[in-house]
C-alpha cells in the first residue's frame, strides 16, 4: 500500500483542483478515461460507504439484536445517513467538522483497547495460541485483497482537494501520514485480538468480543460503542468527500449542470450530497457486508492502476514540456516509475481474485462509462 500512496502523493502535488482519480486519468489519459475512472471512483466509494453502513448495523446488534432484521435494518440505515446528509446540505464547514469530531473520538476507544490489552498480554491475562491454518498463496491473496480495503479510502480525501489551502503539498504529507498511523493502529489492535481470542475468525464481532475477554460486558459494550463511533466518522467523511466527484465532473462539463448545482444559501453541491446518500442507503439494504466490502476493494484496485500508469506518463510529459492541465510537482518520489510499475503489478495480482459477480459489476459499471462517453458525444460535447 505504500507503493500505491507514494504513487498517489506525487500525482496529486501536480494538482490544485477538485476531482481526484478522475481528474488525474482525465488529465494524463484524455476524456473518456476521465470519464471510465468517475464511474470506477463512484462504485469503490459507493460500496465503501455501504460497507460501513452495514459494519455499523452489525454492530449496534451489540446492545439491540433486531437490529440486524431485514425491515429494522433499513429504517436504521436511513436514520444513520440523513443525518449526515443534513448536515453537509448546509455547509462543508459543518460537514467537515462532524467528520473531525467523530475521527478523534472514535480513536479514543481503540487506543484505550490497545494500550489494556498490551497490558494484559505483558501480565499473562491473555494470550491464546490460535489454531493451525493450511494456508497457501490463494489465502494469503484474498486476505491481502481485503486488507486492501481497511488501508484503503485515502484516495478520497484528494476529491475535494480543491477546497485546500494548500492543495499540492497538503495532499503528500496527509497521505503518508496517515498510512503510518493507520498501520501501527491496525498492527497494534490484531496483536490484542489475537491474544485475547483463541479463533477471531469466527466473530462477527471480534473487537467487542476481544474485550470482553480483557475487561468482561464492560469493554464490550465499550467497544461496539467505540466501533459504531468509528464507523459514523467514515461515513460522515464520505458525505463530506464523495458528492465532490459528481461536483467536479459537472464543473468539468462531464455531468449534467444540475450535478453540479450549489445552493444559493449553504453554497454546497446539495444534489450530489443527498444523491450519494440515497445510493449509499440503497446499496447497503441489498448487499451485506461481506459482498460489499469485497466489492469495493477489488473496484479499486483498477482505479490504484491506473493513477501509477498516470504517474509514468504525467513524468514523460513534463519532461516534454507539455504540462497541460497539471503543475510540477511539489513532492517526487525518488525512482518513482519502477515504484509506479510496482505499484500496477501488485493490484493486477490483487484483482485476479475477483469473482463473476465482481467482474459482471465492473463490466457494468464501465459499460456505463461507454454509454455516458457515447452520450456526450451525440450531444457535441465529448
Amino acid at each position: 500500500m505504500a507503493l500505491l500512496v507514494a504513487a498517489f502523493s506525487e500525482v496529486a502535488s501536480r494538482f490544485s483542483r477538485a476531482g481526484g482519480t478522475y481528474l488525474y486519468a482525465r488529465v494524463a489519459f484524455g476524456r473518456f478515461a476521465g470519464i471510465e475512472m468517475a464511474w470506477l471512483t463512484y462504485l469503490v466509494r459507493l460500496t465503501a460507504a455501504a460497507t460501513n453502513a452495514n459494519l455499523f448495523i452489525i454492530y449496534l446488534a451489540e446492545f439491540w439484536p433486531r437490529a440486524t432484521g431485514p425491515v429494522e435494518s433499513r429504517v436504521l440505515l436511513a436514520l444513520v445517513l440523513l443525518p449526515l446528509a443534513a448536515v453537509n446540505y448546509r455547509g462543508i464547514r459543518s460537514g467537515v467538522g462532524t467528520s473531525t469530531t467523530f475521527a478523534v473520538a472514535k480513536l479514543v476507544p481503540l487506543l484505550l483497547f490497545v494500550a489494556v490489552g498490551l497490558l494484559a498480554i505483558a501480565t499473562g491475562d491473555a494470550g491464546q495460541s490460535p489454531p493451525p491454518v493450511q494456508a497457501g498463496a490463494g489465502t494469503w491473496l484474498q486476505a491481502i485483497l481485503l486488507l486492501v480495503f481497511a488501508y484503503g479510502g485515502f484516495e478520497s480525501a484528494l476529491l475535494p482537494l480543491g477546497e485546500a489551502k494548500d492543495p499540492r503539498r497538503d495532499a503528500p504529507i496527509a497521505l503518508f501520514t496517515a498510512l503510518g498511523l493507520c498501520a501501527f493502529l491496525y498492527v497494534m489492535v490484531q496483536v490484542v485480538v489475537l491474544a485475547a481470542l483463541a479463533d477471531p475468525g469466527t466473530s462477527a464481532r471480534p473487537l467487542a468480543d476481544a474485550a470482553e475477554v480483557i475487561l468482561g460486558p464492560f469493554g464490550a459494550g465499550l467497544m461496539a460503542a467505540g466501533a459504531l463511533v468509528s464507523v459514523y466518522g467514515y461515513l460522515a467523511a464520505a458525505m463530506v468527500n464523495v458528492p465532490r466527484l459528481t461536483y467536479a465532473m459537472a464543473a468539468e462539463g462531464d455531468l449534467p449542470p444540475r450535478l453540479g448545482a450549489v445552493h444559493p444559501v449553504y453554497r454546497t453541491p446539495h444534489i450530489s450530497v443527498m444523491l450519494f446518500a440515497v445510493l449509499v442507503w440503497g446499496l447497503a439494504s441489498v448487499g451485506s457486508f461481506i459482498q460489499n466490502l469485497t466489492l469495493s476493494a477489488v473496484s479499486r484496485l483498477l482505479t490504484y492502476g491506473a493513477v501509477c500508469v498516470a504517474l509514468i506518463v504525467l513524468r514523460r510529459r513534463e519532461r516534454s514540456e507539455r504540462r497541460d492541465g497539471f503543475e510540477e510537482a511539489w513532492f517526487r518520489v525518488p525512482a518513482g516509475e519502477v515504484i509506479a510499475v510496482l505499484g500496477l503489478i501488485f493490484s493486477a495480482v490483487l484483482a485476479l481474485r475477483m469473482s463473476q459477480r465482481e467482474l459482471a459489476v465492473l463490466a457494468g459499471t464501465l459499460a456505463a462509462g461507454v454509454v455516458h462517453w457515447r452520450w456526450m458525444e451525440g450531444r457535441g460535447k465529448a
